[in-house]
């Protein structure tokens, strides 16, 4: 693949002073080259968004009329736009290509989504009204697991509410989404999407920047927090989607032949590479060996390789240093304790490759058990006494989501309610919907995407008040 990416700024292909390399994480080597936006292109991308801004909010129909016509062009153009995702992800071309199926999805959902007044008071004194406005430009700043699908998470519901966009994605997956900005020209009038693309510094730029008045922001931990600082000066409205330590449950009368699919899917899904995936399994111990059992069966049958590659189920770790990282706490597992049941190291060749991984004999305290791996290893914790393995799952500054397993529904459902999270699933997990607010608790994020929520998150509060006195 060779093309020419470019910026969208003012609804015009824009190129940059220069450029960055990005790379193919099947290969480790640069694939394309991306532009780096400099300061005064941010600046003009604010200003664009901030013009456009004044006719944009004040047609709804046209708004809803574009979202629609935004979809179809994500529907038409997925495997199109999905080949780009697999070269800059690294997720087999099926999931990438239903990335931006998903993509459109949302965008449907949100074209047809109530904008609601609500009509508090009306009466001989007054009618009281409470409605809901746009705030302005929206900043937003993406993470490289799902680039395209977490985008779309932020620009449908902000521009439905009449807001406008300025996005940057992460410079390890920045492609993809100057594709989305490329094949929005024509649907979207000029300055309500901008698409620029660079560094750590170019979203720095973005965060202090006068014009915006909320920031969308998902990523770390780390790097949420250093938003919302540089957003409180100027009392930007924020909403943070965070890291997550997501612990499953399986309670005594779980059958580990029946779960096990599903635990290990939602486990590794995009290679282990969710914020809401599972990331630690909370066993009892008359069921711990055949769990672990279980699941090592699946790792050890799982096809990795490049995505583009027919038949394969995983790709490779994302960037070099999550691939290290992943390295790295598996190596301290294992120097701690811990048994490989399954993989437990790199893949040889080029790549950021690395073998589906089962730690058994791992407990709490040991880093890859306490903190978030985001990639292909997962930790088997055994228990003895259910409130215990409660108050493990929760003892966490992390609080996405979890997950609690059993035969007995509405035990695991009570069970569910006390997980100190944003979603609590059954006998399921990463069972995600556009009409679902999707938010955590404590460390794992500030607000929610999704659904009327999520939508109201890119509104302001206004009281029309009118007197009949």
């Amino acid at each position: 693949m060779s093309e020419n990416f470019s910026m969208t700024i003012d609804g015009r292909a824009v190129t940059a002073p220069g450029t960055f390399g990005v790379i193919d994480p099947a290969t480790g080597e640069v694939a394309e080259q991306a532009p780096d936006a400099s300061r005064e292109q941010l600046d003009a991308a604010m200003a664009s968004a901030q013009a456009a801004y004044a006719d944009w909010r004040r047609d709804e129909a046209a708004r809803r009329k574009a979202l629609l016509a935004a979809a179809d062009v994500m529907f038409a153009r997925s495997e199109e736009i999905g080949r780009i995702l697999t070269l800059e992800q690294g997720k087999p071309l099926a999931d990438a290509t239903m990335e931006v199926v998903g993509a459109g999805v949302w965008l449907k959902y949100f074209a047809d989504l109530e904008l609601p007044r609500e009509v508090i008071q009306d009466d001989a004194s007054a009618r009281v009204e409470v409605v809901r406005r746009p705030m302005g430009v929206v900043a937003a700043i993406t993470p490289w697991n799902y680039p395209l699908l977490l985008g779309i998470w932020k620009l449908a519901p902000a521009l439905l509410a009449g807001n406008t966009m300025v996005l940057k994605p992460s410079p390890f997956t920045p492609l993809s989404s100057l594709k989305l900005g490329e094949v929005l020209r024509d649907v979207l009038p000029p300055g309500v999407l901008n698409v620029v693309t660079g560094g750590d510094e170019l979203g720095a730029w973005m965060t202090a920047h006068e014009v915006p008045r909320k920031i969308s922001f998902t990523g770390s931990v780390a790097t949420g927090k250093r938003v919302a600082a540089a957003a409180a000066p100027d009392l930007k409205r924020v909403t943070l989607e965070l890291g997550g330590n997501d612990p499953a449950i399986l309670l005594d009368d779980a059958d580990p032949a029946a779960v096990a699919d599903r635990l290990f899917g939602a486990a590794f899904q995009n290679n282990g590479q969710v914020c809401s995936a599972i990331k630690r399994v909370y066993v009892p111990e008359a069921l711990y060996g055949d769990v672990v059992d279980a699941l090592a069966e699946r790792a050890r049958a799982a096809r990795v390789g490049n995505g583009m590659d027919e038949g394969v189920q995983y790709g490779p770790i994302n960037n070099r240093p999550q691939y290290e990282r992943v390295g790295e706490l598996v190596a301290d597992a294992i120097a701690g304790g811990a048994r490989a049941a399954a993989g437990g190291g790199p893949i040889d060749g080029p790549g950021y490759f690395f073998e589906p991984t089962i730690l058994a004999d791992v407990s709490d305290g040991t880093r890859i058990v306490d903190e978030e791996q985001f990639g292909p290893a997962l930790p088997i914790v055994r228990y003895t006494d259910l409130e215990d393995a409660i108050a493990r799952a929760n003892g966490t500054h992390f609080g996405l989501s979890g997950s609690v397993w059993g035969t007995d529904a509405d035990r695991a459902a009570e069970v569910a309610g006390r997980l100190e999270c944003g979603t609590a699933w059954v006998n399921t997990h990463l069972a995600l919907a556009p009409n679902q607010p999707f938010g955590g608790f404590k460390w794992s994020g500030v607000g929610v995407e999704n659904g009327p929520w999520g939508l109201y998150g890119f509104t302001e509060l206004q009281v029309i008040y009118r007197s009949k006195a």
